[in-house]
């Protein structure tokens, strides 16, 4: 069937109009081939969606293979809504990260806000409660009107939407630079928790059985969007501002409980969320997954638009919608159960056993295509890979080293960098206490969220510092992994696994190509050797502007198992006189670094180097410590290098730090971002038992009360004597200054 005023299936060919879908001429020219005729217009944009790099990944797949995914812990890795990991007592964890770049770039709070209801459903689809929300932010610099529009639009959109469905936000990230001026990133993670006996799986299997439709009905927002998120952003992107879908958390908030009761029915047999490709991806998939097919009735979709056509139906991304396949017979007590909770729920369509995804509109077969050549046999490419010129110039330049004659106005200005500077303008718009079960709020190295009715906890963070992976994307994406597991070490935990959100600029580009091949080595090997596998993520390439591309950024969610409520550390000091002891060396590595950025104003230079055993074996060290109840605090050197981190140690309490530096290069003790560091403290009592389960940890000096930071070099000279409220207030005042300023 094709509609009036939609072209027909040669004007589609020889107008080449499927190139505005993003499609080939190879590929129009392989789905001819599959379907055996021409496609008509609501089958072109079925492939269109199902075969964008946002749904088939088929610019990244090849990389992803290497990704290590399995571990004797992981229930479930990359193929389902979300990644599962066991943690004891037949109890595991769901988590899963993606990113709603392109949508917040147009649309900053819808876009921010409908990224935290996807990621929310992709979890609770699973049919684990969603405990926590974690968000990675990339920003221009805060100098800028449009980029101060962009940031406040997003923190508000992700605040709004959590707030309002009780889901507390509890950690994250946010970082700025140039190269994100036009393409802010945002990337929301979900964590779940679940018993092993409520697992769930997005498939369609058993003939005649009936798939149903719950949720809010089907609107003309979200049209195209995996394509729209599949393409650079440039001038025209504004005219695409109805790609950006509209939430409505409080409909979510019901659709979570009626969910959740939903699959603990022992007649469901799948659900999946209506997340990119709407209906056309959770159909197909859920129908390849299972070997089956599924016939829909279009004229059964609730549409909240008059003369919505089947393309508008299929392609449409509005929120707040779940596909279910139930038992035949059982179609009732479904509808009642979703009814009960205010939710609409329609039968739409049946199994079938001929593996094609068939659409019927007004009596008519509109679409007929076999489902697998949508979810499963997209094309792959593997695209041509260039190592780039400023990579080679990068490689062959000396070591930069800065020139700091004051290292307190360093230190203070550091502070003030708004990458270094307290989010606090940002987290406190979060409703991070809700559920009460938070123990570690935003502002720590870790979130921590302690596990009802168990001695365990739950810690998580989002990390990846972008300008590495930039300078060295191969040693960059090891850094990146190798932070993320610092960090939930540092709050006392296990580090289980990884959810990924890899954001890049074009694959088409041979440069670009080259940047995610080479990270994602990086990424597999210190996924590997640290044991944390990638149990499923996010790909967003065409991260660009007229300007060029965002710097590479494989963002890593990661989430580590606290087995005894007891272990649970934070970075600041605890009490005077407790001993303060530096893990790590600290080398002449400057290139990448805050000092450099803040200095140079651009980065430059080969990146810091991470040795992988030296890290695994000091997390298990460190971990060892705290667990054994000997490490009062525990913070990783990261931005800034030591002397931000021992700073930050004091902010929020009454203490101050008396330390003499073990290290004769002063510069680099100070300022260098070498990693596989910590600074811990420890009572004085617990020294000898500390120093023999970590001997290589230098004791540096003691907390004080008298709240300022005084270092002194070997020869007991002074270097800095600074009390620690003006540095806090910088620190703390820094982004809604940079907001409130006119420049």
């Amino acid at each position: 069937m094709q509609l009036l005023h939609e072209p027909s299936p040669q004007m589609i060919k020889d107008e080449k109009i499927y190139q505005e879908m993003g499609v080939s001429d190879t590929e129009f020219q392989m789905i001819e081939d599959i379907l055996g005729r021409l496609p008509n217009y609501t089958e072109l944009g079925l492939f269109s969606v199902m075969w964008s790099e946002h749904c088939s990944y088929k610019n990244s797949k090849v990389l992803l293979k290497k990704f290590p995914v399995t571990g004797e812990k992981v229930l479930q890795g990359p193929g389902e809504g979300a990644g599962i990991i066991d943690i004891g007592d037949e109890q595991a964890v769901v988590f899963k990260i993606e990113s709603h770049n392109h949508p917040s770039a147009i649309e900053p709070y819808e876009g921010a806000a409908t990224g935290v209801g996807g990621i929310i459903r992709d979890v609770f689809s699973m049919g684990a409660r969603p405990v926590a929300l974690l968000n990675s932010l990339r920003f221009g610099e805060l100098k800028n009107p449009r980029v101060k529009y962009i940031f406040e639009g997003v923190v508000s959109g992700i605040a709004g939407y959590g707030n309002c469905i009780g889901i507390p936000t509890v950690g994250g990230e946010v970082q700025f630079d140039p190269c994100y001026e036009g393409n802010p990133l945002v990337n929301a993670m979900c964590v779940g928790l679940i018993d092993h006996e409520d697992i769930q799986k997005g498939q369609a299997k058993g003939v005649g059985n009936p798939v149903l439709y719950v949720g809010a009905s089907t609107g003309r927002d979200g049209i195209h969007g995996a394509t729209f998120a599949s393409e650079e952003l440039s001038e025209e992107s504004e005219s695409k501002r109805p790609a950006v879908q509209v939430g409505d958390p409080f409909m979510e908030k019901l659709l979570v409980e009626a969910c959740l009761e939903a699959t603990k029915h022992p007649k469901l047999v799948g659900i999946q969320d209506m997340g990119a490709a709407g209906l056309t991806s959770s159909s197909a998939e859920m129908a390849s997954k299972a070997g089956s097919g599924i016939e829909m009735n279009l004229d059964a979709v609730p549409q909240r638009e008059k003369a919505m056509t089947p393309y508008e139906m299929m392609l449409s991304e509005s929120q707040e919608r779940m596909l279910l396949v139930v038992e035949k017979g059982s179609e009732q007590e479904f509808i009642s159960l979703f009814e009960k909770w205010g939710l609409m729920a329609k039968v739409v369509g049946q199994v079938t056993d001929d593996h094609r995804l068939k659409l019927i509109h007004q009596g008519e077969t509109v679409a007929d295509v076999p489902v697998d050549a949508l979810a499963e046999e997209a094309p792959v490419y593997h695209q041509p890979s260039i190592e780039p010129a400023y990579f080679q110039e990068f490689q062959s330049q000396a070591g930069y080293r800065p020139e700091v004659a004051d290292y307190a106005g360093t230190l203070k200005d550091l502070l003030r960098q708004p990458t270094i500077a307290s989010k606090e303008w940002v987290y406190e718009q979060y409703d991070y206490m809700v559920r009460t079960n938070t123990v570690v709020a935003p502002g720590s190295d870790a979130a921590v969220l302690r596990i009802r009715d168990t001695k365990k906890a739950l810690a998580m963070t989002t990390d990846c510092n972008s300008r590495y992976i930039y300078l060295d994307p191969y040693e960059g994406g090891k850094l990146a992994v190798a932070e993320a597991a610092r960090n939930l070490v540092c709050s006392g935990a296990e580090p289980l696994g990884v959810t990924d959100c890899l954001n890049y600029g074009s694959p088409e580009k041979p440069e670009i190509f080259w940047q995610l091949e080479k990270s994602t080595d990086g990424l597999s090997e210190a996924c590997e050797a640290l044991a944390t596998p990638v149990i499923g993520g996010n790909v967003s390439l065409y991260n660009e502007t007229g300007k060029g591309a965002i710097y590479p950024t494989p963002v890593i969610g990661m989430v580590g198992l606290i087995h005894e409520l007891d272990h649970i550390t934070k970075q600041s000091f605890r009490q005077t006189g407790d001993i303060i002891y530096l893990l790590g060396e600290a080398k002449p590595e400057f290139s990448g670094s805050e000092l450099q950025k803040m200095t140079e104003g651009r980065i430059f230079g080969p990146s810091p180097v991470i040795d992988l055993e030296t890290e695994k074996q000091r997390q298990q060290d460190v971990l060892k410590a705290i667990q054994s109840g000997n490490v009062q605090s525990a913070h990783d050197l990261s931005e800034g290098g030591f002397l931000v981190a021992l700073a930050e140690k004091a902010f929020g309490t009454p203490f101050g730090a008396e330390v003499t530096l073990p290290d004769a290069d002063v510069l680099s003790a100070f300022f260098s971002e070498s990693p596989s560091r910590y600074i811990l403290t420890v009572k004085k009592e617990n020294k000898a038992a500390f120093e023999a389960l970590i001997p290589e940890a230098q004791a540096i000096g003691t907390v004080t009360d008298a709240a300022e930071i005084r270092v002194k070099d070997k020869q007991g000279a002074a270097l800095i004597n600074e009390r620690v409220q003006p540095l806090e207030d910088a620190w703390r005042g820094a982004i809604s200054c940079y907001l409130k300023s006119k420049d």
